[in-house]
């Protein structure tokens, strides 16, 4: 092999190697935010993937917000279906906003922070609840006392080590 292709060789090496350091960047990047105290998309700073809060109450399941009806709130951008929607939310966001910052109260109760999906919702005790896969979901819907008051006992503990 001649100098010029050993050196083209070596290049190309190193290109594919940073391009693969990108991907794998990238690719965690785009999970989330999984160390914030409110589940956020860390690109649009959007809470639950810009689902309407509201909607899981009125609307019985997740709609999408849009960008016409936004609000900050709690360090996010929170999108509605409507003005209406967006007036409740802020005159009540305890109300609305999903328990323990959007993380699966299931893990929560284990001490872990692990974000909830908004696909995966259970409402209990007139509460919004966020699980990261359906057998959380599951579980927790087969007894919501005994899980949220395990994740309301580990929750100041694990907010602490979550970034704010």
């Amino acid at each position: 092999m001649t100098a010029q292709r050993q050196e083209t060789s070596a290049r190309r090496r190193g290109a594919a190697f940073i391009m693969l350091l990108c991907g794998l960047v990238a690719a965690s990047v785009a999970q989330g935010a999984t160390t914030e105290r409110l589940v956020t998309d860390r690109f649009t700073g959007l809470a639950i993937g810009g689902f309407d809060p509201v909607a899981y109450f009125t609307d019985a399941g997740p709609l999408a917000g849009r960008e016409d009806f936004e609000a900050a709130q709690a360090g996010a951008v929170w999108r509605f279906r409507n003005e209406g929607n967006r007036a409740v939310f802020l005159a009540h966001p305890e109300v609305y906003s999903p328990q323990f910052g959007g993380y699966d109260p299931v893990d929560v109760g284990r001490g872990v922070a692990l974000a909830g999906n908004p696909k995966f919702w259970l409402i209990a005790g007139k509460r919004l609840f966020l699980f990261g896969r359906a057998e959380s979901r599951d579980a927790f819907a087969a007894d919501p006392a005994r899980f949220a008051r395990e994740a309301r006992q580990r929750w100041p503990g694990l907010r602490e080590t979550l970034a704010q």
